[in-house]
């Protein structure tokens, strides 16, 4: 973001950003937080009193909302408050924080092959310019097949496919780069989408792989909403509200469909989890089993693994 910030907080605001990332972090999410606040501050209290009441008041401004999304923009101000006390200069009583879950309750969606099919039936019927059905298309084939965050999709540029060596390169998401090989069948997909995109819009190397109306970029909200439309065109989303499955669930289908493979083949899960992780920009498993949710053919198939070993060790059931 561009806009500075105006409340009378604002030098204050500005040099927090920058402490943040002077450290390294992009801090690119809680910047959009901290101009939020700003803008309440503005708004609602426009002095310098009472800093505390002001926050707990912000957080409080929309009633409904999910505890943990409350909860992260909680830690980005507590970040805040405690920087101005460990500065100084200012007569900061600590407020009583209010206590929210850090983790969301949220169950996603694991699509199966059957409905990843349905869905790429549906991109053809889309309106608009004939571009736009193989646009969706590919993005949801390059979701699906590669596990790629929603916005590393879409800000990918023409310069990281190599198709020849069937490779995606992608620019640092969370403090690091990687390289994201892909399979044949998606390769030749992705060869008859550069064809149509090359005539629809301009084509050089930093230009986007993905594009809109405006033939330079595919915005977020417009790629998630035409992507939320298709999930409730094929039933699998309700007709209203933000509940169901989500774009990005296509990267929890990844890795559940990747780990379910591994299983079939009975390969060695200790060995190929690192693979996994790496694959899909982690820095440690940890990152990596959010993604791992226990689907009923993955616990069959884990379940058999293990009655096989105990029999072949000589237990009984």
């Amino acid at each position: 973001m561009t806009a500075p910030f105006a409340s009378t907080w604002a030098t204050e605001l500005a040099a927090f950003l920058a402490f943040k990332r002077a450290l390294g972090s992009p801090y690119r999410r809680a910047e959009f937080v901290l101009h939020s606040l700003d803008r309440f501050l503005v708004d609602q209290h426009p002095g310098r009193r009472c800093l505390h009441e002001a926050m707990l008041a912000w957080l409080e401004r929309r009633p409904g909302r999910k505890p943990v999304s409350v909860a992260c923009e909680l830690a980005v101000v507590r970040q805040f408050y405690a920087y101005l006390q460990r500065r100084g200069g200012h007569r900061l009583r600590e407020p009583s924080w209010p206590q929210l879950p850090a983790t969301s309750d949220y169950v996603p969606h694991i699509f199966s092959t059957h409905e990843v099919q349905q869905l790429l039936h549906l991109t053809a019927k889309l309106g608009g310019h004939p571009f736009r059905k193989i646009m969706y298309r590919t993005l949801i084939l390059v979701l699906y097949c590669t596990g790629l965050r929603f916005g590393e999709a879409l800000r990918l540029r023409l310069r990281d496919l190599d198709v020849a060596a069937g490779t995606l390169f992608i620019l640092p998401s969370k403090g690091r780069s990687r390289w994201v090989p892909y399979h044949g069948s998606l390769g030749r997909e992705l060869k008859r989408y550069l064809v149509a995109r090359r005539a629809y819009a301009p084509a050089g190397p930093d230009d986007r792989l993905f594009v809109g109306t405006d033939k330079t970029r595919l915005p977020t909200n417009t790629a998630s909403g035409t992507v939320c439309l298709l999930l409730r065109t094929a039933g699998l989303k309700p007709a209203m509200g933000r509940v169901g499955p989500r774009p990005y669930d296509f990267r929890h289908a990844f890795a559940v469909h990747r780990l379910t493979r591994w299983y079939r083949a009975g390969a060695d899960l200790y060995a190929r989890l690192p693979w996994l992780s790496a694959y899909m920009g982690h820095d440690d498993l940890f990152g990596t089993e959010t993604y791992l949710t226990a689907t009923p053919e993955l616990l069959a198939l884990a379940g058999g693994r293990f009655r096989r070993r105990y029999l072949t060790a000589g237990g009984s059931c």
